[in-house]
């Protein structure tokens, strides 16, 4: 058995089956080919049996004390040592987060928000990395390094950057310009630092030297970077997928992680968010493929609904409606900002009038116009769903139209899209989407894409990270079943503390940084409790139920008629019974528990008045309001 330290003491690992007992990497995995193609030994790898994670009992998993209340506290790193923190994005997507810490240095890489359901959070807005750790030690922050200028990358810098102590960003120009527009958003904040790091680039930062390197994913300047140790370098993927045809991956990406690869590395951590989907993802170029036959076929107007954050394929579809001899309409806020954005950046050269307004566009011939909109998630203030709607006051569809979804469904927008789809179909109208026509691609790489990216770094050790456990654990199990040491692979949880000592051991220490919720809640920013969540959620099912009764302080006796107020239970002029049997429980946890009480005890009345009403009402009506008894003493 192989040890793995936990802090002081040791955490042992069996390794998996097949594996030397040496702990290094077993020859099969040296043998492979070089390229991940259909036909290479990866794409003949069956994990089909570890989805979902059940089989990944192999994998350093999390850490022991997890799950712990009372966690012993963080001591001090000593010199020579390095941690890795993931504060955010490893047991969700979204609120990416990750810290390397030094003796003298700490390095943040990406500061996101997780986007979040009504109904899982009700009342918050955003779902924000837990900083406290950072908090206590900003004083050694050096930078802040982000991957690339999604909002699951740089949504949170607003709510924490001046609890971090204004430290300077680290990012290449697409990014800067995409926090800068965020920024513009929150103009109480003091101006930030920006550094340009141009992917494939090093710089010393602190006492430490980083380097970048390109990554391809489904916006421009995406990037990942590389901290060097003395014990080895430190790899942080950013999102990523590979620039491939039909499995074979570009001369570029040979090229890009053949020369991470050539490094010494240590640690790895790698996106998840597509680990559960099999093979390759389809490739970019068949896709543009599609898009430009379904652009020249369409005899009338196009409407293309896809995500605002789609930045390449966004510009992509632009010049494709130029090639065709259409003008474009740009629909919805958030993609207007990303256009403007790349006219600026000059990865957009549009010929003059070109871009037109919607106005200008009812004045054309159809087969002259293209419209790309926001809005294919079904949100339903976004412009396509207006337009869906006939609440556009401009765009009215006619089922001489072709609608194109380039986007997939999030998980739980699944209704939404639906209501989208329903709505746009009725008017007859040619109607594409992915699952009709490959016109769609995630920027995030199938499992057989991260394991030709895995095996390309050769690290030391391997940490699924971006996304979900069950992403993680499915990720961790493909890595040890493609050949590589299940004991020098973790799956992690937020929080978790990895530590390497000044020989390359890893370790993980018993303490944990802090990693409860932390929410942008109205005007709000901090730690929300589990019980102000849990109260929201039962607002939100049941209703409230509040019971105002006044009583003489002398006698106990009740003085007024009792009020009854419901919101979100139940209406009141319709339940005028069940309001004279509630009265009636009311008067006789008064007489039970006040009545010639001297003094009274109004804990204890609200207390058990409160059980009495909420089990009549439950034995009445099978639900569990909120039930807020008001006493008034008179």
């Amino acid at each position: 058995m192989l040890p793995i330290k936990v802090a002081s003491s040791t955490f042992m690992m069996s390794p998996a089956k097949g594996h030397s007992q040496t702990g290094s990497r077993p020859a099969a995995r040296k043998s492979a080919p070089a390229r991940g193609g259909r036909g290479s030994s990866l794409g003949k790898r069956n994990h089909r049996r570890s989805r979902g994670g059940a089989k990944a009992t192999g994998a350093l998993s999390t850490n022991p004390y997890l799950g712990k209340k009372n966690y012993p506290k963080v001591p001090p790193i000593e010199k020579g040592r390095i941690r890795i923190i993931p504060l955010g994005g490893v047991e969700e997507v979204g609120k990416n987060m990750t810290i390397v810490e030094t003796y003298d240095d700490i390095f943040i890489f990406d500061v996101g928000f997780q986007f979040v359901t009504e109904e899982e959070t009700p009342g918050v807005d955003y779902i924000i990395p837990n900083i406290r750790y950072l908090e206590e030690r900003k004083n050694k922050i050096r930078a802040i390094l982000i991957t690339h200028g999604h909002l699951d990358h740089i949504g949170a810098l607003p709510f924490v950057v001046d609890r971090l102590g204004y430290p300077p960003i680290y990012t290449a120009e697409i990014t800067e310009l995409l926090v800068r527009k965020r920024m513009e958003e929150f103009p109480q904040l003091k101006r930030l630092t920006y550094i340009p790091f141009e992917a494939g680039t090093r710089k010393k930062i602190g006492s430490s030297y980083i380097r970048s390197f390109p990554v391809t994913h489904s916006i421009p300047d995406s990037m990942g970077f590389s901290v060097e140790t003395d014990v080895g370098d430190i790899v942080v993927s950013g999102d990523l997928k590979l620039d491939h045809f039909n499995g074979v991956p570009s001369e570029k990406e040979e090229k890009v992680w053949g020369e991470v690869g050539d490094r010494r590395n240590i640690f790895f951590m790698c996106d998840s968010t597509n680990a559960e989907q099999e093979g390759y993802s389809t490739d970019e170029h068949t896709l543009i493929k599609n898009i430009d036959q379904l652009i020249k076929e369409a005899p009338y107007r196009i409407i293309v609904g896809t995500f605002a954050s789609q930045f390449a394929r966004i510009t992509k579809i632009i010049e494709l409606a130029e090639k065709h001899g259409r003008h474009v309409v740009v629909e919805g806020r958030s993609m207007k900002v990303n256009v403007e954005i790349a006219k600026k950046a000059r990865r957009l050269d549009l010929k003059p009038g070109l871009l037109i307004s919607a106005e200008e566009a009812a004045k054309l011939p159809d087969n002259k116009v293209l419209i790309i909109a926001t809005g294919a998630q079904g949100e339903e203030f976004a412009a396509l769903m207006r337009i869906s709607a006939k609440k556009h006051k401009v765009i009215q569809l006619t089922d001489r139209d072709t609608i194109m979804l380039s986007s997939s469904i999030i998980p739980g927008n699944e209704m939404s899209v639906q209501k989208l789809k329903d709505n746009l179909t009725r008017y007859g109208l040619r109607f594409f989407n992915y699952h009709t026509t490959d016109i769609h691609t995630s920027g995030h790489g199938n499992i057989e894409e991260l394991l030709w990216i895995n095996q390309k770094v050769n690290a030391k050790y391997f940490m699924p990270a971006y996304g979900y456990h069950s992403m993680l654990r499915s990720h961790a199990q493909a890595v040890i079943d493609s050949g590589f040491p299940a004991d020098k692979v973790i799956i992690p949880d937020n929080g978790m503390i990895l530590e390497f000592d000044e020989k390359g051991e890893l370790m993980i220490l018993k303490a944990k940084a802090p990693s409860d919720i932390m929410a942008v809640d109205g005007l709000r920013i901090g730690e929300i409790q589990d019980v102000v969540i849990r109260d929201r959620k039962a607002l939100t099912k049941d209703g409230i139920f509040v019971v105002i009764s006044a009583l003489d302080l002398n006698t106990g006796d009740i003085k007024k008629s009792i009020d009854i107020i419901s919101r979100g239970f139940i209406y009141l002029r319709d339940s005028q019974r069940l309001m004279d049997e509630a009265r009636k429980v009311v008067k006789a946890s008064i007489a039970q528990y006040a009545k010639g009480q001297k003094p009274i005890n109004f804990e204890v009345l609200k207390k058990e008045m409160s059980k009495e009403i909420e089990r009549f009402l439950l034995k009445k009506t099978g639900k569990r309001p909120i039930v807020i008894p008001v006493i008034l003493g008179i």
